[in-house]
């Protein structure tokens, strides 16, 4: 296998830091909508009641699949953009 040179090995480095990052935003995140919209501001108990938790469960699905969805169009864009490139100096 092929060694990574320094800048090759730099730019990996980032982009898994950009990953980090964006997926540490999207948890912060989704926890304050989720916990907004499905935890009353006063607690009654210290435990989750069960339309707290199933609240949770679909808020937090909901959330995760627009992100997978987003993600999925924007590669899609980045694609075409690319071909577009291609086409337009080739």
């Amino acid at each position: 296998m092929a060694q990574m040179n320094a800048a090759d090995q730099a730019k990996l480095q980032m982009m898994q830091d950009m990953e980090i990052e964006m997926m540490s935003d999207l948890y912060n995140r989704m926890t304050q909508a989720c916990h907004k919209k499905c935890i009353p501001p006063k607690y009654g108990e210290s435990e989750l009641g069960k339309g707290e938790a199933v609240c949770l469960d679909r808020c937090v699905a909901k959330y995760l699949d627009i992100h997978e969805r987003i993600g999925k169009k924007l590669t899609a864009m980045s694609m075409q953009d690319e071909d577009l490139l291609k086409k337009m100096n080739g």
